[in-house]
């Protein structure tokens, strides 16, 4: 009969500790389990961090994100519902916009940036856009309030 006093754990559940490096009658006496030579039958070997037993290691074999495309061109967007703002409020002599007009209206950060047009909100005033770059929907709305829209090669 099982009491707390002759209780044992179940027939192969567990398992000896290797114990290397105990004399030749162990077993593992001599180069205790290391091998002959060699830089881990050594003491004080260790392992680069993420090698891989000379295989390619991982953070080799993956490829690498981001990419940064040294002919990007950045443009400052301007929106053709804000071009109906400044219409409206009178900014805008004559209904003519430019990048410098909109520098000078603090729409844009500086007179160098190139100014793209895009076509969020709607434009009922004929206006002269000059800009760096339209997009399809800009274009189509400001020729329909009777506009022109002129792309600027700089």
């Amino acid at each position: 009969m099982n009491h707390l006093g002759n209780l044992s754990p179940a027939e192969g559940s567990r398992k000896k500790k290797k114990r290397v490096g105990r004399g030749q009658g162990s077993g593992r006496g001599g180069t205790s389990t290391r091998g002959h030579k060699g830089a881990q039958s050594r003491s004080g070997s260790k392992r680069k961090l993420g090698f891989e037993g000379g295989q390619m290691p991982l953070h080799r074999r993956v490829p690498k994100f981001g990419f940064t495309n040294v002919h990007r061109k950045e443009y400052a967007p301007v929106n053709v519902a804000r071009l109906e703002q400044l219409a409206v409020a009178g900014a805008l002599a004559d209904g003519v916009v430019t990048p410098d007009i909109l520098a000078a209206r603090g729409v844009v950060a500086g007179r160098k940036v190139r100014v793209k047009i895009l076509g969020t909100g709607e434009l009922n005033v004929p206006l002269t856009v000059s800009a760096h770059a339209f997009s399809a929907a800009a274009k189509r709305k400001i020729e329909a309030a009777g506009g022109t829209a002129t792309v600027l090669n700089v």
